[in-house]
């Protein structure tokens, strides 16, 4: 699925990275804690979340995570944007929870991290 489907899907306003939607993403992962997008997400996933600090940014270039789209109408600060923006990492808020987006998703086709083997 590519980040412009993701946008569509979930009625997404891109924050950064609007040139980087033709970007493929192979499954989600939904999380608010970065412990467990650490212990779980892989390379490749976007990530769906309420937090919007910078600590997201610097977990999701750790995990290799491809995009970050924000959940329940959150909107990070500009260093968060600055800081995603400098490393090439796509952006975007929806206002729908995350249950929602994540089943959303889910349902046009987008796996879980559990989906897929090491």
């Amino acid at each position: 699925m590519k980040l412009q489907d993701i946008r569509d899907i979930l009625g997404a306003e891109v924050i950064t990275g609007g040139n980087l939607l033709s970007r493929e993403v192979s499954m989600g992962c939904g999380a608010d804690l970065m412990s467990d997008v650490l212990a779980y997400g892989k390379s490749g996933s976007v990530l769906l979340t309420g937090l919007t600090n910078q600590q997201v940014v610097r977990t999701a270039e750790m995990a290799e995570i491809v995009a970050i789209c924000f959940v329940r109408g959150k909107r990070p600060d500009e260093k968060t944007v600055s800081m995603a923006s400098s490393q090439g990492l796509p952006l975007m808020g929806t206002t729908l929870p995350m249950f929602e987006s994540c089943g959303r998703l889910y349902k046009n086709g987008l796996r879980g991290v559990s989906e897929y083997g090491e």
